[in-house]
């Protein structure tokens, strides 16, 4: 293992899995949750991020090759998510039949913490350096945004409740924004890789 390479690799999966845009979202998501609950669905989120990000350092292209999967529709896939939570965000909408806003954990593991960015670092870091450097520096990434999401409680008492209201609105306009992003790299990405294929064939 090659401690220029692990530092590199923290380093790039740091700003990937950027914990601090994932903060107001988890603040914004668990708004109506008691401190036992906020803490319980930070937990789950940085677990499941993690045993993710585990699966597709491991695994890599295969496992998305089993199910006829590209990061170019997953990146699409995980920008319609994104887009549905920030229309229930900015409108107040409930698009789901649980009103239990305890699934916010989940839309914080994926496609906010690992989405098609940080999986598609993760294959490549892999083949760049080796399996341990990368599974180290994402464990450091992910300790960071634990830490973050355990003390999202005491950030809200500190911001108070009317401003966490205000400042849901504004993050969900920015939740769309990365939704559109999420949908048009994922389709510009994969109309340039059919091309690549396609043309050479007329």
């Amino acid at each position: 293992m090659q401690i220029d390479g692990l530092v590199y690799a923290a380093t790039l999966l740091f700003f990937i899995f950027d914990p601090f845009a994932s903060l107001p979202i988890f603040i914004c998501m668990t708004k109506d949750l008691d401190d036992k609950q906020k803490t319980s669905s930070a937990n789950r989120a940085v677990l499941v991020a993690g045993i993710l990000f585990l699966i597709f350092a491991v695994l890599g292209t295969n496992l998305l090759n089993v199910f006829s999967v590209t990061i170019d529709g997953f990146r699409i896939a995980g920008g319609i998510v994104l887009l549905l939570m920030s229309l229930e965000i900015i409108f107040g909408l409930s698009l789901t039949k649980n009103q239990d806003t305890d699934v916010a954990w989940v839309i914080i593991a994926t496609p906010i913490l690992t989405g098609p960015g940080v999986i598609t670092t993760a294959i490549l870091l892999v083949a760049k350096y080796d399996l341990i450097t990368t599974l180290i520096a994402g464990v450091f990434s992910l300790l960071i945004t634990w830490i973050l999401l355990r003390n999202a409680g005491l950030i809200i008492r500190v911001i108070g409740n009317q401003a966490i209201e205000i400042f849901s609105k504004i993050i969900g306009l920015l939740i769309a924004a990365m939704a559109v992003e999420f949908i048009m790299r994922g389709a510009i990405d994969y109309i340039h890789n059919a091309s690549v294929i396609i043309v050479p064939l007329l």
